[in-house]
């Protein structure tokens, strides 16, 4: 009938730990890339870009970048 002893306030620092290495955790996937791995990523979008602007029919003009027709 007797039931553990539990310190709050040990069980909520233990509880914002783990938030926060599970916040860390996601901020080392989105963030953590090195230089070499973010210039990589550049250049495969540039690249991507440069081929779909290749298969285009026709360029858009300054004026003309809307699309509409006046």
């Amino acid at each position: 009938m007797t039931g553990d002893v539990v310190n709050l306030r040990q069980f909520r620092k233990r509880r914002e730990r783990t938030e926060k290495e599970k916040q860390a955790e996601q901020n080392r996937i989105s963030f953590g890339r090195n230089k070499a791995e973010k210039s990589l990523t550049k250049a495969l979008n540039d690249k991507a870009d440069k081929r779909l602007d290749q298969g285009r029919l026709q360029r858009p003009t300054k004026d003309d970048g809307d699309g509409s027709e006046s």
